[in-house]
């Protein structure tokens, strides 16, 4: 998320009552969770396992629990609770917004909106796109041209992130949005989250069946195609011509190569290559797992024999 202006260090630790460690003048041009982050941005770490990760990403400012050698030309921001600092940050750049009447300059006078269609704060839709009855449109949402969108879908929900507290689950604010380029499909009860501090993005071209949920900050390519009952987690990279078949399931964090092919209910947990296609769970290279799966076909006849 890029700020609306350059703040310096002084001001942003002002803001949250944080003491610092750097140049009172450091410069601060957005905020953004580990996995977005790029130069001038603030990011928060509260784990000795990941103090490493985030003091040499391309994050300028960190928010962390210990003081530590500060990295050069950067700064700390230190606290006790830095995931609750993150929060007070984005909640104060971009806090929560009940919805209003908003001109409607930024969706195209050719886009179709059957009835029961909510449209939140800050939402671009291009031409010839049609939205169906009781779709979800939440803020910071951009759409583009000639998309279709089934009906009961909710586009830019809250991501997924929670910490555990002793009082419960405290989720992370979300102040991202969502980006679907032209000539995309969305079936029917299909949901979309939002990027934490970044965008969950749909490349042009790509068809969704219904009932198929995408997570957080994932960054899906140009003409994919998946089939119901599909999940992907956070922060997940799909690169174009992809193909996931019914109840295929995606842990965060993974990448999935160009024109891969997986088959129904196979779950990833780990980066596919190009151009190869998979199966199972956890997934392998189908020739492979058709393999295995006639040799333990063979086991019982095996073990009467022994």
């Amino acid at each position: 998320m890029k700020l609306d202006r350059t703040y310096t260090l002084k001001e942003i630790s002002e803001i949250v009552q944080c003491a610092f460690v750097g140049n009172e003048n450091h410069k601060i041009t957005g905020i953004n969770e580990i996995h977005m982050v790029e130069s001038g941005d603030i990011v928060f770490v509260d784990h000795p396992k990941y103090y490493d990760k985030a003091l040499k990403s391309s994050a300028t400012t960190i928010i962390i629990n210990k003081e530590v050698e500060c990295p050069a030309e950067k700064a700390l921001i230190l606290s006790d609770k830095p995931f609750d600092v993150f929060n007070q940050l984005t909640t104060h750049f971009r806090p929560l917004q009940s919805p209003h009447a908003q001109e409607r300059q930024f969706i195209h006078p050719s886009v179709q909106i059957y009835p029961n269609v909510f449209i939140g704060n800050n939402v671009k839709i291009g031409k010839n796109t049609r939205i169906y009855p009781g779709v979800c449109i939440m803020d910071n949402t951009t759409i583009g041209d000639d998309v279709i969108i089934g009906a009961n879908s909710v586009i830019g929900h809250f991501a997924f992130y929670y910490k555990k507290k002793e009082s419960g689950y405290d989720r992370l604010h979300t102040c991202g949005g969502v980006e679907i380029e032209s000539n995309v499909e969305i079936g029917a009860l299909c949901t979309i989250d939002a990027g934490v501090t970044g965008i969950t993005y749909i490349g042009k071209g790509t068809k969704l069946d219904d009932q198929v949920h995408i997570g957080h900050d994932t960054v899906i390519g140009k003409d994919c195609l998946m089939a119901s009952g599909v999940g992907i987690a956070g922060c997940v990279k799909i690169e174009n011509n992809v193909i996931l078949w019914g109840q295929v399931g995606c842990a965060s964090d993974v990448v999935i190569g160009e024109g891969a092919v997986v088959y129904a209910q196979s779950g990833i947990g780990k980066d596919l290559e190009p151009r190869k296609t998979y199966f199972g769970s956890p997934c392998a290279e189908a020739k492979e797992k058709f393999k295995e799966m006639a040799a333990i076909r063979q086991l019982p006849e095996l073990l009467k024999k022994m």
